[in-house]
């Protein structure tokens, strides 16, 4: 079934009917194969979609023939800094940006009003969803209330601003609202919202979504197009606007080989993230190909899409392949809408089949990674992509503690480095020193929803709690899932009960301490750092099992 503006589509010629492996029909779909240009071949999977939206919604007007002409010659017109509307399938917004974005409409609704006309009328004209997890401070830890007293504060500090809310839930056509507690917006992204391919009144084409989050970029670890963008963009997106954007280059980052044992997607995507930022990223897209994908499983890919703000790029996306139609399924979606997904992705040559031949896209440039080559590594002291391997981290402490003040040193004087300062923590003796851990926080999106990682994290607790150690109690210490499924399996694996057990208790369901939401440290530690000028650390999850062993007495 095609949509009412197809007739004035100068490509409704490639509008087809799309049926499954059974015969049934799926619905109608824009044949990319069928413009009958060769080039098509050659393009990267996210120039495709870039495509097909242009084609889709070429009205001679907003998006033209000329348009779907320059992306059809992305080879040559992407050296040229061209530019071309795009207009994305979905935006989605978290709450510090969505309010403002949700006061504009209602705004407009009153001028509407004013002007005699029906306020109804005002909604996105694409799906917008809005997801409510920055709120959430870690004020109460170190409790099994934790979760309970701090979604109460969170409840009363924004009571205004969720009523609101709720009010918009209600009033907007076209957009959901996702209420506090329910995770992380890309987790929820991931797991519930994202369609990978639409179907709209029997239409279908590919997902693609604009956010006013800048790790929007996670969804690209499902085959979904996605990145952030400001809230001014992403109201233009709601009310039918194209984005005008410069048709982008493209690195192909090559993947082949197997992750050694021990090696987490967190030492990957560290390892990922300095190597394309020594490469040149910025205002590309990069996107992952090669035999080795099929080694990474979704939430390691997605843990690399996440990062793309840190090493640059626009987004670093990953074809769509039987793990992510495997992953579908284990996210709930229906089979016949997974068989929906892999028909359309199939006859528009968007899916990748490792056991079929293939034509390999040309890229603006090259990367290649053997996944056996990666080894366990953090980052820092301050820098995402400053990369230390585990085995170098003591050499490397030191010397940032004399380096001069910069990104890697604090300019310490060498007779002040091993300063040890004393003080009495609520009657029991603590002490403090350069690089002392004082916050640590299970808190990222990236990896908090990574089912390897928190298990091997619950693994080391529950080896700790056995040989007897135990947390400092000066130290902070949080867990805030991306998503509720990771306590669930937490919980069934019996491991939760050993993270809580080291002080690692549920805190809440958002983003926590990774944008600041740490909540105060205890006033005494606070005053002592004040005081001494110690450089302490706060460990987000950037190395799972090392944030555990590093606050262990």
């Amino acid at each position: 079934m095609a949509t009412s503006s197809s007739n004035s589509n100068p490509f409704s010629f490639a509008l087809r009917g799309l049926r499954d492996r059974e015969g049934g029909d799926c619905g109608s779909y824009y044949s990319i194969p069928d413009l009958g240009d060769q080039r098509i071949d050659k393009l990267p999977y996210t120039i495709r979609v870039l495509l097909e939206s242009a084609v889709r919604n070429c009205d001679e007007f907003q998006i033209t023939k000329e348009d779907v002409e320059k992306i059809m010659g992305w080879e040559k017109t992407s050296l040229e800094q061209v530019e071309i509307p795009f207009k994305p399938s979905r935006v989605i917004l978290q709450d510090f940006t969505g309010v403002p974005v949700l006061v504009d409409f209602a705004s407009m609704r009153d001028a509407m009003l004013e002007l005699g006309g029906n306020p109804d009328k005002i909604n996105p004209m694409v799906p917008a969803d809005l997801v409510i997890d920055h709120s959430v401070t870690a004020n109460v830890v170190r409790s099994q209330n934790a979760i309970q007293a701090n979604m109460e504060l969170e409840f009363e500090r924004n009571k205004e601003r969720f009523a609101f809310l709720k009010w918009g839930s209600s009033a907007f056509h076209n957009m959901l609202i996702i209420p506090p507690g329910s995770g992380i917006v890309h987790q929820v992204n991931l797991e519930y919202l994202a369609r990978v391919v639409f179907n709209r009144d029997g239409l279908l084409y590919p997902d693609s979504v604009l956010g006013t989050d800048s790790h929007t970029t996670m969804i690209n670890g499902l085959g979904v197009v996605g990145w952030g963008v400001g809230g001014i963009d992403a109201e233009a997106a709601m009310l039918g606007q194209p984005m005008s954007m410069v048709l982008p280059g493209v690195v192909g980052f090559k993947l082949h080989g197997t992750l050694r044992d021990g090696v987490t997607a967190t030492d990957l995507v560290l390892t990922v993230t300095q190597m394309l930022r020594k490469h040149g990223v910025v205002g590309k897209f990069v996107e992952f190909y090669g035999r080795g994908m099929e080694e990474l499983a979704l939430a390691d890919r997605t843990t690399i899409a996440n990062m793309a703000p840190e090493y640059g790029a626009t987004v670093g996306f990953f074809l769509v392949d039987h793990i992510t139609l495997e992953y579908l399924k284990m996210t709930g979606r229906e089979d016949e809408t997974v068989s929906t997904i892999e028909a359309y992705l199939r006859a528009n040559k968007m899916f990748v089949d490792y056991n079929e031949p293939k034509i390999e896209p040309t890229y603006s440039s090259y990367i290649e990674l053997d996944l056996g080559d990666v080894e366990p590594c953090i980052s820092g002291p301050k820098r995402p992509h400053d990369r230390v391997t585990l085995k170098d981290m003591k050499t490397d402490w030191h010397a940032c503690l004399e380096n001069k003040i910069g990104f890697k040193g604090y300019g310490i004087p060498k007779d002040l480095q091993n300063r040890v300062v004393k003080f009495d923590f609520h009657g029991r003796t603590a002490e403090l020193k350069h690089g002392t851990v004082v916050i640590a926080a299970i808190t990222s999106c990236t990896n908090t929803s990574n089912p390897t990682v928190m298990i091997a994290s619950g693994l080391v607790a529950k080896k700790a709690y056995e040989l007897g150690l135990e947390v400092k109690p000066w130290i902070k210490t949080s867990l805030a899932p991306g998503s509720g499924v990771v306590t669930k399996y937490l919980l069934r694996s019996g491991l939760l009960k050993y993270l809580s057990d080291l002080g690692f208790n549920l805190v809440g369901y958002g983003c926590t301490t990774c944008i600041g939401n740490s909540g105060d440290l205890d006033q005494i530690v606070a005053d002592e750092i004040t005081e001494n000028g110690t450089i302490f650390l706060h460990v987000p999850l950037h190395s799972f099992q090392s944030i555990i062993l590093k606050t262990l007495v």
